[in-house]
């Protein structure tokens, strides 16, 4: 999951003449590449909720294998961009099918280390990136340097079994209850039968398409204010990342520091999750990084560089701040969206994310427009402002901790919603006290 935020972009600028007026470039193929990341997520997501979750993933290891490489070689521009689209759409498809896999093969108690933890491999690669790039400093090696891991996913096939919850919204029982037992008998788990006989409820759940989620105003709403954070949580979370080589010292160590900082940021989410919830933790994830990002204004447009290390360590917290609700909203989004569209929902909201994506470098790069201590600031502002406006908003969706996942469209509407039959027991119990 190495994500090629800029590096064989910044480092082809000689070898393609992307300098002066064709500068403008760069930002082109980071958009591109992020335009990959959404065709992917929405094409492979479907795939996942269509073929099954280990055949799709499986389709996307091989694709990135062939354009990780392909893309060393690339002759020119055009050729790079095209195969940089493909990387996104192969590589981002890929991991929204690890994460719902991961989170669909254990129960509630560990849905917080199936849907974190994944991201602090994330962070792995951008520091092994930073490595790359401040050792090799050509874009060619540096992109065999991280295509080389990725020739370790084809050993998958025979490690990652398939999603016990799709087979069974499939009607496939019997295979979902062959990988239910190998997994107990490798956890010395004794299984009880009732467990392994499907219901039917259950048989409900086996129809499910992505616009189901836009079919009824609780859904709808839900879906919006979902697609709506996770647009700003990306285009906060790269372009801070992007941010790095204008906020004055060092590129690599600015780079260095703003995915270090990740693991933390991880750590921090996988303690409270559990604790204070999945909406309050998001919330304060988005707050805490957007007012850091805004009060970076002060020392750029009231201070000098000797006050430089300050606007670093506001970018560092607001880095924290968006890579924590990513984590966050992962998890969050897999438990609101039913079993039957869950792959093809965290799908469609990695799409939109993309969006955000693809308008993080035009938002880095505004300051360089704007130009002087004001457009040093202006990215980090714009970023900050629509984190703690999207972090508000997400108040409104309901708690999923500790909560059964819905499973079919009707259970999604369902949820988070007290029944006329609860709301009369809760208007009695108010009624008794007063």
């Amino acid at each position: 999951k190495f994500d090629n935020l800029f590096t064989p972009e910044r480092k082809s600028i000689e070898s393609h003449n992307l300098v002066c007026d064709d500068a403008l470039l760069t930002s082109h193929a980071k958009m591109i590449f992020y335009f990959g990341v959404l065709v992917g997520d929405l094409v492979f997501g479907v795939l996942a909720d269509t073929i099954g979750r280990k055949k799709a993933l499986y389709v996307t290891f091989v694709i990135l294998l062939a354009s990780a490489f392909g893309v060393c070689w690339a002759p020119e521009f055009i050729s790079f961009v095209i195969l940089q689209f493909i990387i996104g759409a192969a590589n981002h498809g890929a991991f929204m099918i690890c994460c719902v896999l991961g989170l669909e093969m254990v129960g509630p108690s560990k849905r917080v280390w199936a849907g974190i933890v994944i991201h602090a491999f994330f962070a792995l690669g951008l520091v092994y990136l930073a490595g790359a790039g401040y050792l090799l400093r050509d874009w060619q090696y540096i992109s065999l340097a991280v295509a080389g891991p990725c020739v370790f996913y084809l050993s998958y096939w025979w490690i990652v079994p398939e999603s016990p919850r799709w087979l069974i919204s499939q009607g496939r029982e019997s295979e979902a209850e062959d990988i239910i037992r190998k997994v107990a008998k490798v956890n010395k788990v004794k299984i009880d039968e009732k467990l392994l006989k499907v219901s039917d409820d259950d048989d409900k759940s086996s129809e499910g398409r992505i616009w189901h989620l836009f079919s009824n105003r609780v859904m709808l709403v839900r879906t919006l204010i979902l697609f709506f954070n996770w647009a700003i949580v990306s285009m906060m979370y790269y372009g801070v990342t992007m941010h790095a080589g204008n906020m004055g010292g060092d590129f690599y160590l600015n780079f260095f520091l703003l995915a270090v900082v990740e693991f933390p940021a991880y750590s921090l989410a996988i303690f409270l999750l559990d604790r204070i919830g999945r909406k309050k933790l998001h919330c304060s994830f988005m707050v805490l990084g957007g007012l850091a990002c805004l009060s970076t204004i002060f020392p750029v447009l009231f201070g000098d560089k000797s006050i430089q290390p300050l606007t670093l360590a506001l970018a560092i917290v607001g880095k924290i701040g968006s890579a924590g609700a990513f984590g966050v909203v992962y998890v969050f989004s897999a438990e609101l969206f039913p079993t039957v569209v869950r792959n093809a929902g965290m799908g469609a909201s990695s799409c939109i994310a993309r969006v955000g994506g693809m308008l993080a470098p035009y938002v880095a790069s505004s300051g360089d427009l704007v130009g002087g201590k004001f457009g040093q600031a202006l990215p980090l502002v714009i970023f900050g402002a629509a984190s703690v406006t999207a972090g508000l908003l997400c108040l409104l969706l309901p708690e999923t901790l500790n909560k059964k996942l819905p499973e079919s469209i009707e259970d999604g509407i369902k949820f988070g919603r007290a029944t006329e039959k609860e709301k009369e027991e809760i208007s009695i119990s108010k009624s008794t006290k007063l």
